[in-house]
């Protein structure tokens, strides 16, 4: 990390020096809640960036203190490091970082990071690398606006601490012991990182976050009560108990899937016409040159794609990646581009608190299709259950967004707002972006039919699925298939 160095508490310090009144209320606020949980740590060990975010430094936390918690040996809780940022709220209150917008909002972005790391044998000081991996995630807060939440996950693709762990992502609930702080800036809640496995990422997306923070805590080695992290923890919850994908299937049948897209290998064909008409204006076809859209069209379409069809009432929390390793990491054939409904943005964002409708641009004329034929990858393929029994039974939409173009399919179920499918017509297609909006009954009965997908087990390709009375086809076929370049 540029510029960090640990030293003493500078509140510790002002105390002793009977400056505790020139010290900045925000930051004096924090540092209250840290000494009620520990009155005996009043001088921790800090790490602290010199040249201060305000005054152009690169790290926008001013301080991260570092104390040592004895744990709870009667509810089995270990010792363990625990981390309070400060930074992310507002500390000084006279518009260096953060606007003053008055006491009865959000200080700053309303929150402050903790984090949890279990104590190893030996250890007589806490590791300065998790102050680190805050500041990475301040960076994102402070460049995107976005802010965190309970329940939230982010995709780090990196051991937290650099070494051969399994514990390579995160997810955020609400810190067991800090309790929220009501400042002369506004009102500061606490955040506690919580590090998963690969494994546990994916469920979190695919079911929802708040679900698998509850399944470990219940698992004292993966986090117990207080989920502190155990970097050298060897096994996910799923292979320390198998029941527990028996409750993460359950809880996305009765809750549905947090997941509302995926960026895929992906393509679709318009059965509808000819692929020499003219007019063609359908998206990639294997083994035929698309028609060209203008940059003007294909931005509107983007655009149109980056707001999504969320229904829900708050904004998504696009994941987000370590600096450190994102210049050289490969690209993943899916990966997850849209998921919890829980993170908020203090910027004028493009999602609207309420629903917002999408309204294709009149340059870019929605066409309706008589018949379609779908075309996935096995991995894309087999995320086609949990889009019909997570999303569309539930009301809601997913969307496969091509990693290879311009080419996405939404699937949407008729309470989904703003979509341009209808039941008259429910395949429309809007330049390279189609839209099929199938009934609960043909939900059902699809689900019947392809439930051989449900396994991520490498299977004889290519398979097909069709519904003529439906006039729709579905292919799962090889990844060359799509890697090859357009003839």
């Amino acid at each position: 990390m540029d510029e960090m160095r640990p030293s003493s508490a500078a509140a510790a310090a002002a105390a002793h020096l009977g400056l505790a009144s020139l010290f900045p209320p925000g930051l004096q606020a924090i540092y209250g809640e840290s000494r009620r949980l520990y009155p005996d740590q009043a001088n921790p060990l800090q790490v602290t960036a010199i040249v201060k975010y305000w005054l152009g430094g690169p790290d926008p936390l001013d301080y991260i203190s570092m104390y040592r918690n004895m744990g709870c040996p009667g509810q089995d809780i270990p010792e363990h490091w625990h981390y309070v940022s400060l930074g992310l709220s507002d500390l000084y209150g006279d518009n260096r970082v953060h606007e003053f917008t008055g006491q009865e909002g959000p200080s700053g972005f309303g929150f402050e990071l903790t984090f949890r790391l279990k104590r190893e044998a030996g250890e007589t000081g806490p590791p300065t690398w998790p102050a680190e991996l805050m500041q990475g995630l301040a960076r994102y807060v402070f460049q995107s606006e976005n802010t965190f939440c309970s329940g939230d996950h982010i995709s780090w693709h990196s051991p937290l601490d650099n070494s051969e762990s399994r514990i390579q992502h995160m997810l955020l609930t609400e810190d067991p012991q800090m309790l929220p702080v009501q400042t002369p800036f506004g009102h500061v809640s606490f955040l506690q990182i919580v590090g998963v496995c690969t494994e546990e990422l994916q469920a979190a997306q695919q079911w929802n976050g708040q679900g698998i923070l509850d399944l470990l805590r219940g698992v004292h080695i993966a986090g117990g009560p207080w989920l502190i992290t155990d970097m050298r923890r060897g096994e996910t919850i799923f292979e320390i108990d198998p029941h527990m994908q028996e409750r993460v299937d359950k809880g996305i049948e009765t809750d549905g899937s947090n997941l509302s897209g995926v960026s895929a290998k992906c393509a679709w064909d318009d059965l509808s016409r000819p692929p020499e008409d003219e007019d063609d204006s359908r998206s990639i076809c294997i083994g035929s040159q698309p028609r060209r859209l203008s940059d003007k069209d294909t931005e509107q379409i983007r655009e149109a794609l980056r707001k999504g069809l969320e229904i829900n009432s708050k904004s998504v929390l696009p994941p987000i990646s370590s600096q450190r390793h994102s210049q050289d990491r490969p690209q993943q054939s899916v990966g997850h581009f849209q998921t919890q409904q829980t993170s908020r943005s203090r910027k004028g964002s493009l999602e609207s608190e309420s629903s917002a409708a999408i309204v294709p641009h009149e340059l870019v004329r929605t066409r309706q299709l008589e018949s379609v034929h779908l075309k996935f990858n096995q991995e894309s393929g087999t995320l086609l259950p949990l889009c019909l029994r997570g999303r569309l039974l539930h009301g809601r939409h997913f969307t496969y967004k091509s990693i290879n173009g311009d080419t996405a399919i939404t699937f949407v179920s008729t309470g989904v707002e703003g979509a341009f499918a209808t039941e008259e017509h429910p395949y429309a297609a809007h330049g390279p972006w189609l839209q099929i909006l199938l009934t609960e009954e043909f939900v059902e009965q699809m689900l019947a039919e392809i439930q051989d997908l449900s396994t991520r087990e490498v299977s004889k390709l290519p398979k097909e699925y069709s519904w003529p009375d439906k006039k729709l086809k579905i292919s799962v076929l090889p990844d060359t298939v799509f890697d090859s370049p357009l003839q």
